[in-house]
């Protein structure tokens, strides 16, 4: 080994007892220590692999980043994962992707359509208003806030292109129904998986089922890099799309460092450049620069190993909410797992009945109080928010159960971090809270 290697070699050692002094489990003191919805949970090995990393200065993608997209990909059966800086732009990037000229007839144009739902969170509808297309709302379902498939056909127009949904908190959509639609009307789909890594769907991991999905990576989802995204295809093609929106725009596919993978990189003709333009800067897209770093896919690598552990303490966690919570179900509507599924939780929905003797703000206001963190549907009606007020859409119905959902939805956290104490904490001050009304 080499003097580098060695001081690597004994960094890395030291990391680990590092990790050991500085991130000892600490007691849980109910009313004195906090009960977030979510958080990274992570050992010695995440700041190793990150450190490793580190050591190396590659600072943009590099051999971590391959290796997680390698590993990642076989996990989802998938042949491309394409790692981005988050997963709202995974969501930029796949939309993205369909309005590319390389796609001629069938590209996405400015004004065509897009169905979505207005409950969730605004960068899955985002992409669709960033390229000149139109969202197309419909409602959702009380028991498992996705969307309600049949008003599927009454939002279909001449215009309509693609569907652009998230699986709610982990809590699959009505893939069947979707599917058929979609290829009935020859549909885009588009997958927004960020809440439901590792959620089944008949057996079938969510995110495998359309033209593309997306993937978070941020802290509060089923694995951290901090910051970090990912889009996921079969199809070659639109793997080449999707790096090219993520890469400045750049027709080129050379990964950083690499020159000439074409093997022709000074004999394109493209556009009305000159012969034999540099391919590594010829532009076919507007894009963007959307990479993550290194660092952060090191952490990604090792949370990768940890995956189907913290996807089985999420649905136990929630299963023990569940029936912790069904003696107060006269107070709520508790959450059901869609039917032919397996979700990957991401939370624990509530929502207060309008004939309760309390309404949301003052339950989220007592849990506050004892230090347990809650968190709304996101968005909750979109539309209803300052940012689209003079933006183009278009309704089917009324939205009754999305405006339900914004004044009367909540939810707590089941991930990997929460112990059973903290779980019992929340269900009993929920039940002291509804007692005393």
């Amino acid at each position: 080994m080499s003097q580098a290697d060695q001081l690597r070699q004994q960094i890395l050692n030291l990391v680990q007892d590092y990790h050991a002094a500085a991130f000892a489990e600490q007691p849980f003191v109910p009313g004195e220590s906090a009960v977030p919805v979510s958080g990274r949970v992570f050992g010695a090995n995440e700041i190793s692999l990150l450190v490793d990393s580190s050591l190396d200065f590659w600072l943009t993608t590099g051999r971590y980043s391959d290796q997680f997209e390698q590993k990642f990909a076989s996990y989802m059966g998938l042949r491309h994962a394409l790692l981005c800086n988050s997963g709202s732009s995974a969501n930029l990037l796949a939309l993205s992707a369909f309005t590319s000229p390389k796609l001629g007839e069938q590209r996405l144009k400015p004004g065509d359509e897009v169905i979505t739902v207005a409950a969730g969170f605004p960068t899955t509808v985002n992409p669709i208003l960033q390229n000149g297309l139109v969202p197309v709302f419909v409602d959702i379902e009380t028991d498992t806030h996705n969307i309600d498939v049949s008003y599927l056909e009454e939002a279909y127009s001449e215009k309509t292109r693609a569907i652009m949904i998230a699986h709610t908190l982990g809590n699959p959509f009505n893939l069947d129904a979707v599917i058929a639609f979609c290829k009935k009307h020859h549909l885009f789909l588009i997958e927004d998986n960020c809440d439901a890594l590792g959620a089944r769907y008949n057996g079938q991991l969510t995110g495998t089922f359309g033209d593309c999905s997306t993937i978070s990576f941020y802290p509060a989802h089923h694995i951290t890099m901090g910051e970090g995204g990912c889009v996921l295809t079969n199809k070659p093609a639109l793997k080449k799309l999707i790096e090219s929106f993520r890469d400045w725009g750049r027709d080129c596919w050379c990964p950083p460092g690499v020159d000439n993978t074409c093997g022709k990189r000074f004999d394109w003709q493209l556009g009305d450049l000159p012969y034999g333009y540099d391919h590594k800067y010829t532009y076919s897209h507007i894009g963007y620069n959307l990479k993550l770093t290194d660092m952060q896919a090191s952490v990604g690598v090792a949370q990768l190993e940890r995956l189907d552990g913290f996807i089985e303490t999420r649905r136990k966690n929630w299963e023990y909410l569940r029936a912790g919570l069904q003696p107060y179900e006269t107070y709520f509507h508790l959450p059901i797992p869609a039917e032919n599924s397996e979700p990957s939780w991401f939370g624990f929905l509530l929502s207060v009945r309008e004939d309760a003797p309390f309404n949301r703000n003052q339950l989220i206001a007592s849990l506050t109080e004892r230090k347990i963190g809650t968190r709304l549907l996101f968005g909750g009606n979109l539309i209803r928010q300052p940012a689209y007020a003079d933006r183009p859409y278009r309704v089917v119905g009324s939205l009754e159960r999305t405006d339900f959902a914004m004044t009367n939805s909540f939810w707590v956290g089941v991930y990997p971090g929460l112990s059973t104490q903290m779980l019992d904490y929340i269900i009993d001050s929920i039940g002291d809270f509804v007692k005393s009304m």
